[in-house]
């Protein structure tokens, strides 16, 4: 991974992090901060850099007062990532492709402002081969992203997003969600609900050549990649359409899905730019 050629992108928290270590996230964690909390007496909190002397004058007890700050916190990002059968798709990219892109511009813009990066791949359960442990260490992350991008799943679901929370820490954590969620509403509300003490970002992956790019007279023969099952179909104008309708169903249904949990999807469908992904975070988080 030519570390050059990376995306970098920018990103914030709607909430204060509770992390001890230095970071540039709104923190609840007193220090040596500018996000001013209150006051406190000298006997609490012995810092006399902190004396403030009105409040001190103002004390009908003759107390000494001192400010209270918040420091700036750092906040884990996570990746986690669907490595079932239908990631495996190849259109105009293949979807792993993009999802090593996506993992290895999360790494690297984490890195950049000091916050610890983890990386956990399911895909019907947890895979521990595929885990990488939180770390602001970041070249580990670019051998995982090589990985990523090679990897040829198999006939296989993705029902071990309902784990993933198990391997999440406890404080809050941003977790960039990547998958096509071509998994059963019902089965993904309940992975979903799992997931909410985090701030979870699902990233649709979707191609063209899925559904779009199909002709409108034919016969092709199609394989579900997560069953193995093979169908042959007889493609027709009206049945393109049904195709095309389903799949702006579907759109329409994930979106509602996502919303009921407040986490906004971000659909990506030619190809990953990080620039998206900043004006997301802009429109989300910081409006």
């Amino acid at each position: 991974m030519i570390e050059g050629q990376i995306k970098e992108f920018t990103y914030q928290i709607g909430w204060r992090s509770r992390g001890r270590h230095p970071g540039r996230h709104a923190s609840a964690q007193r220090g040596l901060g500018m996000d001013f909390r209150g006051h406190a007496p000298l006997i609490s909190y012995p810092d006399p850099r902190r004396i403030d002397i009105r409040q001190t004058i103002r004390d009908p007890f003759d107390q000494v007062w001192v400010r209270i700050f918040n420091q700036r916190s750092a906040v884990p990002v996570f990746v986690a990532c669907d490595l079932s059968g239908s990631m495996g798709f190849s259109g105009q990219m293949r979807k792993l492709e993009i999802a090593a892109e996506i993992t290895a511009s999360a790494a690297y813009s984490a890195f950049r402002v000091n916050d610890p990066f983890g990386f956990i791949g399911f895909d019907e359960q947890v895979r521990e081969d595929w885990m990488f442990m939180s770390s602001t260490k970041v070249h580990g992350a670019f051998e995982l992203t090589e990985r990523l991008a090679a990897h040829r799943p198999g006939h296989i679901g993705a029902a071990g997003l309902n784990d993933v929370s198990q391997y999440l820490p406890r404080e809050r954590s941003l977790v960039l969600l990547v998958s096509d969620f071509h998994t059963p509403l019902e089965q993904l509300e309940r992975h979903l609900g799992s997931l909410m003490r985090h701030h979870v970002v699902p990233l649709i992956l979707w191609d063209a050549a899925e559904y779009r790019n199909l002709p409108e007279f034919g016969i092709a023969s199609v394989t579900d990649c997560e069953t193995g099952a093979r169908r042959t179909l007889f493609l027709r104008k009206n049945f393109r359409e049904r195709i095309l309708q389903a799949f702006d169903d579907r759109r329409s249904a994930l979106e509602k899905l996502f919303m009921r949990f407040d986490m906004p999807p971000l659909f990506i469908e030619d190809g990953f730019e990080a620039d998206d992904l900043t004006e997301y975070f802009y429109q989300f988080v910081a409006a």
